[in-house]
């Protein structure tokens, strides 16, 4: 009986503490192989949260990539959905390329200067109405930035009609602001003599004045129906 207890005992410390791939000798008591256990529980606990860890910045990275293409597609459709409002271009060549691109060009009807495009409205509109009719084509209500595109654009407008620019007073305070969040410069201004001179009218107008015999500014109520002129960049291939 005594011979069968003792096989018994040594049997037990001969059993794997680690996946049955390692044995404990038989001279090595109880107390000595606890150690050893705590540590493969551990070490298989370490390696499997280092797999979870791995498994999610994959999927993180994955994610990651899927929103970086779906925006860049994004961008580009907008891109090609703008160009596409206007379906008939009037193009030139152009001696410096712009990112490879030979040609600028300007939808048909539209005037071209300096890198911008230009149409002049003929139908009569309130100014926040001729500024979604200029926002539906893809460009702005004009904002001058030069003498010279004054000039430009003066020689395409009707004498006897006059036409809302992108240029306001929102706050009734004579704080102008351009639409395209330009600037406002005094430097670059084309007031009529004596205007802007009320407060209560808001937006500006360019048109040809009679009594002075020159084209200019004025300000006027916004809610007044008047002809328009869009602005937008030129378009190149």
């Amino acid at each position: 009986m005594a011979s069968d207890i003792i096989y018994g005992n040594v049997r037990f410390r001969n059993e794997s503490m680690c996946s049955g791939t390692n044995s404990v000798s038989p001279s090595v008591s109880m107390e000595e192989t606890i150690p050893h256990k705590s540590y493969c529980g551990l070490s298989n606990k370490v390696s499997a949260s280092l797999l979870i860890l791995l498994l999610l910045l994959a999927k993180s990275f994955f994610i990651a990539v899927i929103i970086l293409v779906q925006k860049s597609q994004c961008l580009k459709e907008k891109s090609t959905r703008e160009d596409l409002i206007h379906t008939k271009l009037e193009c030139a060549k152009i001696n410096l390329t712009t990112e490879g691109k030979a040609w600028s060009c300007c939808p048909k009807d539209w005037k071209s200067f300096d890198s911008s495009c230009y149409l002049a409205s003929t139908e009569t509109k309130s100014w926040s109405k001729s500024k979604e009719n200029c926002s539906g084509m893809g460009a702005h209500l004009l904002v001058i930035n030069s003498k010279a595109e004054q000039e430009f654009i003066i020689k395409t407008l009707d004498v006897g009609s006059i036409y809302y620019v992108g240029l306001s007073d929102p706050e009734g305070q004579r704080r102008w602001q351009w639409v395209d969040q330009t600037p406002y410069s005094e430097n670059i201004s084309f007031w009529h003599p004596g205007e802007a001179n009320n407060p209560t009218e808001r937006c500006v107008v360019v048109h040809f004045h009679s009594t002075f015999q020159q084209w200019g500014w004025s300000d006027i109520s916004c809610e007044m129906l008047r002809k328009s002129v869009c602005e937008r960049k030129e378009i190149y291939l």
